[in-house]
């Protein structure tokens, strides 16, 4: 079959992003589609009718009515029954998924999309309608000819018998292709949620049954992917596949779901410890180096397990109770799995019910800062403050950072948070400074998230801020940590350089956690290196623990760096840290965070010394 795109096909395009309209209208264009438009679903609608396509592109989320409700008013209408549709979506979760193809849909592409996979897709689908057209004339052929020949019933029998026997295997390996992955061979996700649903079905307790569900993902596999590139990690998918075979028996059934998840379907159980023992051995084949293009590496996996207890009615639910199992797992360090308990799914909720309320708690200003104090070691001056982000819920009260910072950083929502953050410390800074004599050589540290540091506007934002505030760009600190400096270094020197430029100060926080390279560390333009807190913890407990704060020090003075020592809290700790020369330190032993009151007036009160 001719590989390359038939002219005479027609795309449309329903989204209500214009620059997703854009970019999916220009770049199949080029590719020789007729390509229209739609902004939304009644659009999408008039337009199917009207002009019929070979192909939908449609959004999941938009405002008039959603994908979902568009693509199930196609299928109502015979008119447009037939068009195969593939739904866009920056939703990713299971659910999502399952619901886009039990309303008709054929396939569906996770935003933010690549260009390629589009590509691949719209080629693919356009393909498997060409093949059903030509069965189609096939047929029309055969009915023709059977006409025709019936005076030369032998050679018109065998010819039959011919096109017949084409028509099955064209046939066959359609519903083998709708059925079954096309890099790994495996079951995919229509077929599994067959046999999902088949197992339903049966009585449990008439059969004395019972099945399971594994979904499994590769850890780090986008890491893999990423840096040698998608043709090792194709190959690398299929001998996982291979690997999850070795460990299944026939009452088993295998599929891979998307990307690096797969999942195993075992049909009969006696207890949770046959499909444990499951997860076992497949814990047990992965820890064995994989050999792909003269490669060893080494990939482990992550399991969620849901056990059928009778009270599952849809193969929906259950690969939704695995896959929050999953999750579990991924949290708890990888290379594990988890068992399904009604909690999870109490916490899931939970979850995302205050990623929801972080929402709106950025919008409507319920975030405040604390700030901890920073003090000369040997004189015990201030010297700046640290700002700490809080959440003031208007149920719960304060909420430490440590609750929701993590779920900022998982949902993205850390970048406005940052941002804020960033605005908020320097105006206050600046206001001290304005009001209070003592204030003018303090300075304040502001935590920067990775997602913050890679963004491409974050330049942009620390000027807009610095030019908003009017505060002196020395009086800042920018606060980033070991992990951020060891991805994408080349890139993360560039901007730390840059930062550098506006007199703006950088520190690495809670140094020697992040088992960063010390050859890198004299190219990144740093000023302040900040000893974590578990070191200074130990400085007490013997003399390796001293001699390693000893050595943080020693290398930060002959990279013309300052130190400052986290979490000191005991006189003890204070003695050993003056012994060591370390500048700079704060902890409980000094203050606790501080709110905006509580700092000021510590600032007054240094005022008055001052003016003492």
């Amino acid at each position: 079959m001719n590989q390359s795109p038939d002219l005479s096909h027609k795309i449309l395009i329903v989204d209500d992003l214009p620059d997703n309209l854009r970019l999916l209208s220009k770049t199949l264009t080029k590719q020789g589609y007729k390509v229209r438009c739609a902004k939304n679903g009644a659009m999408a609608l008039m337009g199917a009718r009207s002009d019929i396509p070979n192909l939908i592109l449609l959004d999941i989320n938009m405002p008039d009515m959603s994908g979902y409700q568009v693509c199930e008013q196609l299928k109502a209408d015979e008119t447009t029954r037939s068009i195969p549709v593939i739904f866009l979506s920056a939703q990713d979760d299971i659910e999502d998924k399952v619901k886009a193809f039990t309303t008709g849909g054929i396939d569906f592409i996770g935003k933010p999309f690549q260009i390629e996979e589009v590509l691949a897709r719209v080629k693919n689908q356009l393909a498997l309608q060409a093949a059903y057209r030509e069965i189609h004339i096939l047929n029309s052929q055969l009915e023709q000819r059977v006409k025709e020949r019936t005076s030369e019933l032998e050679s018109a029998n065998l010819s039959l018998k011919q096109e017949i026997s084409q028509r099955q295997i064209v046939e066959e390996k359609l519903r083998y292709d709708a059925l079954h992955d096309s890099l790994t061979n495996l079951p995919n996700r229509n077929l599994l949620l067959k046999r999902i649903d088949n197992c339903l079905q049966q009585n449990p307790t008439k059969h004395n049954k019972q099945f399971a569900i594994l979904l499994i993902d590769l850890d780090r596999f986008s890491i893999i992917n990423d840096s040698l590139g998608h043709l090792i990690g194709d190959e690398l998918l299929v001998a996982c596949a291979q690997r999850l075979q070795k460990c299944l028996t026939l009452q088993t059934t295998p599929a891979r779901l998307g990307g690096d998840e797969f999942a195993i379907l075992i049909e009969q159980i006696t207890g949770v410890n046959d499909t444990l023992q499951v997860a076992k051995n497949i814990l047990q084949e992965f820890e064995t180096p994989f050999a792909i293009a003269s490669r060893q590496i080494n990939i482990t996996v992550s399991m969620g397990i849901a056990i059928d207890t009778g009270k599952y009615s849809q193969s929906i639910e259950l690969l939704r109770d695995a896959d929050t199992a999953l999750s579990q797992a991924k949290k708890l360090g990888k290379a594990k799995y988890e068992v399904f308990d009604p909690k999870m799914y109490v916490q899931a909720v939970r979850r995302l019910e205050l990623e929801s309320e972080l929402r709106q708690a950025i919008l409507q200003q319920q975030l405040i800062l604390h700030y901890q104090p920073i003090f000369c070691i040997n004189s015990l001056e201030l010297v700046g403050f640290e700002a700490l982000v809080r959440w003031q819920h208007p149920q719960r009260g304060i909420i430490p950072s440590d609750e929701f910072i993590p779920l900022a950083e998982e949902t993205g929502l850390i970048v406005p948070l940052g941002n804020w953050v960033l605005y908020e410390a320097c105006r206050q800074l600046k206001s001290w400074q304005d009001k209070f004599p003592a204030a003018q050589s303090l300075s304040v540290g502001v935590n920067v998230a990775g997602k913050q540091l890679y963004s491409s506007d974050f330049l942009d934002t620390v000027d807009s801020i610095m030019a908003q505030t009017q505060v002196d760009a020395g009086y800042l600190k920018l606060e980033i940590t070991e992990s951020m400096l060891i991805k994408n270094t080349e890139r993360v020197i560039e901007v730390l350089a840059k930062i550098r430029q506006r007199n703006i100060q950088l520190c690495i926080d809670d140094f020697g956690t992040g088992y960063s390279s010390l050859s890198y560390l004299p190219k990144f333009p740093v000023n302040i290196l900040k000893i974590d807190r578990s070191f200074i913890i130990a400085i007490d407990n013997g003399k390796q623990n001293y001699e390693v704060v000893q050595a943080v020090v020693t290398l930060a003075k002959a990279l013309n760096m300052k130190v400052v020592a986290e979490g000191i809290e005991t006189e003890a700790q204070l003695n050993n840290l003056q012994s060591l020369a370390v500048p700079l330190g704060q902890g409980f032993l000094f203050s606790k965070p501080l709110t905006v009151e509580l700092a000021q007036e510590m600032i007054v009160a240094q005022s008055s010394v001052i003016s003492n």
